[in-house]
């Protein structure tokens, strides 16, 4: 029997999470169940930081970006008696259930916490990459592509003033979802994503077929993990690597900018969004998505339909299972990556 449930945010932050949550507190005090923030995602449940929220927590939230109840990339797998630690707190805290607000690393502790000792636990995506399988948009993935898309809609003037090229690195590790998506609503003229390799001089050709039919600037979006053909992997800005075995990347942009530059002698200039990517408000979109996959956990909880994800798919709220969705790769839309080559 339902009576207390705990809820945490992990892994990057993103606009709309405090949607996600205030949902889940209201429809949670639907049904009658108390809800127990976790402190900083799987941290606060190995070192036993949570506490019950109430109503006033989760009053003007809505349009607040971020998470109320913190965040961290923590895996209690790699600590050591994490697990233990865990388990001790989920019994002290008196937790049925837990709600994961996160990406494949979050939730994917979640999935191996359910089928290794038998917490129970319903996962909700939330990710700026988008690169959830089975999902249409995870939380957070919208007002990111807004920020992006007006980041590159600002950067058009100057390179237009000072007739350069503008090289736009932006998130996304393994999916390049942002920066195709904000590539093309923004305008860029080459967009380069991680499930493509590049070639120096097919950009080169488009840079230089702008520059003889007039055009005096371009643009260029580059995703942090796109690499050029041929190369081991994508660039490093560190060799620092978190709880979940990923290094930090950046780069991308200057080591473009620099060989572009080289070959064709136009100047070049770069631009990292980084994690102004992940702030400010939430999109209307976003909002409402965070609202409706926040709900339906509480409802999944209350069903017992554990040990699934909330997904949006194909536009309809449905569960898809976590194994299912964290070890399946959301496929890239080349259709969408052929289409956005017309408009250099």
């Amino acid at each position: 029997m339902i009576k207390r449930i705990g809820v945490l945010t992990g892994g990057g932050d993103s606009p709309a999470i405090n949607a996600a949550l205030r949902a889940i507190f209201v429809r949670s005090q639907h049904y009658g169940y108390t809800v127990v923030g976790i402190r900083n995602g799987w941290e606060g449940l190995v070192k036993g930081n949570a506490a019950e929220l109430e109503r006033k927590d989760v009053a003007q939230i809505l349009a607040i970006g971020g998470t109320i109840i913190g965040t961290s990339r923590t895996n209690p797998f790699k600590i050591e008696n994490g697990v233990e630690n865990v388990k001790a707190n989920i019994a002290k805290f008196a937790l049925d259930a837990i709600i994961t607000i996160g990406g494949d690393d979050t939730n994917g502790v979640m999935f191996k916490l359910s089928k290794q000792y038998g917490i129970k636990g319903v996962g909700i995506p939330q990710t700026i990459d988008n690169d959830i399988a089975y999902s249409d948009y995870s939380i957070g993935f919208d007002s990111s592509l807004e920020i992006v898309t007006n980041a590159i809609d600002a950067l058009h003037t100057t390179a237009f003033s000072h007739s350069r090229v503008m090289i736009v690195e932006v998130m996304g590790r393994d999916a390049g979802w942002l920066a195709l998506c904000g590539g093309i609503a923004g305008g860029a003229d080459v967009i380069l994503i991680p499930e493509v390799d590049f070639d120096y001089n097919e950009i080169v050709n488009v840079l230089k077929a702008r520059k003889e039919r007039g055009a005096n600037s371009s643009m260029i979006v580059v995703a942090e993990g796109a690499k050029p053909a041929n190369c081991e992997g994508p660039i490093c800005a560190s060799d620092t690597v978190d709880n979940f075995g990923h290094v930090q990347l950046g780069g991308i942009g200057k080591t473009i900018a620099d060989e572009l530059e080289k070959r064709t002698g136009f100047e070049c200039r770069v631009t990292v969004l980084g994690h102004l990517q992940r702030g400010g408000k939430p999109t209307a979109f976003d909002r409402l998505l965070g609202t409706r996959l926040g709900a339906t956990a509480v409802d999944f909880i209350h069903e017992g339909k554990f040990g699934n994800l909330v997904v949006m798919n194909n536009g309809k709220i449905t569960a898809v299972p976590l194994e299912k969705a964290l070890t399946e790769r959301k496929p890239m839309d080349l259709d969408l990556y052929e289409l956005s080559k017309l408009f250099y």
